[in-house]
């Protein structure tokens, strides 16, 4: 990250420019700028890398998406999600690190987020997410990502892969990895009077900026970042108090899926959080990181190689 030739202005990064990811490989040429900005232009630093960017059209949005394959017989492939306020372009330490272990890359930005259409960083409902997994879900076999197919999720990435693993947990997928997952924000009874008083009067308000990594080079690329958003959308506050009771009162399953959480995390309510999904899963495979905060794709160097080396441990 911290290339510094990219305008604040991001009209000309259209996700309509994009062809489909399924179809030629072709990209219009703020895709270099883009990557390059990022730090995610993995084929420049080895050319057996391959790498595309291209567009889904799901549930009514256009969605930025992109794959990355690595050099070698892949050893499998994984889904990554990304967290509320997030995109793509942020989750490049991840991305080296599953290249480095063999796995081919598959991800998307998010309805409202990144370079994907939507009210930013708002959400009808968390259905359309699901909308999107499934969407992902349908591109690994044109794509011919290898198996098994693993699913990697960040906070709300984590979220949407936490309910589909209690709706159903399809056969074409293996692991289920969660990073800080989102159950409930952190002080959420709070919020959800917040949300009922301001409900008939705004739309939205300010977004509140959180310190959620010890990464003070990350915070402070973040505050710079042309695709962050500036508000918190009432519509995304109102779907995610839909989504929390669904999913508390939601039917254990027999899965056990991979946690990795901080215990500085001041976003969710991670041990009430962590409370839930061991009454969801059984056994679930936990790794607490004592001193880590929330965003843990850009925590600090030792607390990132702490939790990939425990996913690393256990994924086929």
């Amino acid at each position: 990250m911290n290339q510094p030739d990219i305008s604040r202005a991001t009209d000309w990064m259209q996700v309509t420019s994009l062809s489909p990811l399924t179809g030629p490989a072709t990209e219009p040429g703020w895709v270099a700028h883009w990557r390059a900005y990022y730090g995610i232009d993995f084929a420049a630093r080895s050319a057996a890398v391959r790498q595309q960017l291209g567009r889904l059209d799901v549930a009514g949005y256009q969605l930025a998406a992109q794959y990355y394959l690595p050099p070698g017989v892949p050893r499998g492939s994984c889904i990554v999600l990304h967290g509320y306020y997030d995109h793509m372009g942020l989750y490049g330490h991840l991305y080296s690190w599953l290249l480095e272990q063999g796995f081919a890359i598959l991800t998307c930005d998010l309805p409202g987020h990144g370079l994907s259409t939507g009210a930013r960083a708002s959400i009808g409902s968390f259905d359309e997410y699901q909308q999107v997994l499934q969407a992902l879900l349908a591109q690994v076999a044109p794509l011919q990502l290898p198996a098994p197919v693993h699913l990697v999720g960040q906070s709300t990435g984590a979220a949407i892969g936490l309910e589909l693993a209690l709706r159903g947990w399809p056969r074409e997928l293996d692991q289920l990895v969660m990073l800080a997952p989102l159950v409930r924000p952190r002080a959420w009874q709070q919020s959800k009077m917040l949300y009922h008083s301001l409900r008939p009067f705004v739309r939205q308000i300010p977004r509140r900026r959180s310190h959620n990594s010890g990464d003070e080079s990350f915070l402070q690329f973040i505050h710079q970042d042309p695709l962050q958003p500036g508000v918190l959308p009432v519509a995304w506050v109102g779907a995610l108090a839909h989504w929390i009771p669904r999913i508390e009162q939601a039917a254990p399953v027999a899965m056990t899926p991979i946690i990795v959480q901080g215990d500085a995390d001041r976003t969710v309510d991670w041990q009430h959080n962590l409370d839930v999904l061991q009454n969801k899963f059984a056994n679930p495979d936990i790794c607490i990181l004592p001193g880590a905060q929330h965003h843990l794709v850009n925590e600090l160097e030792h607390y990132r190689q702490q939790g990939f080396e425990f996913i690393g441990r256990r994924l086929c």
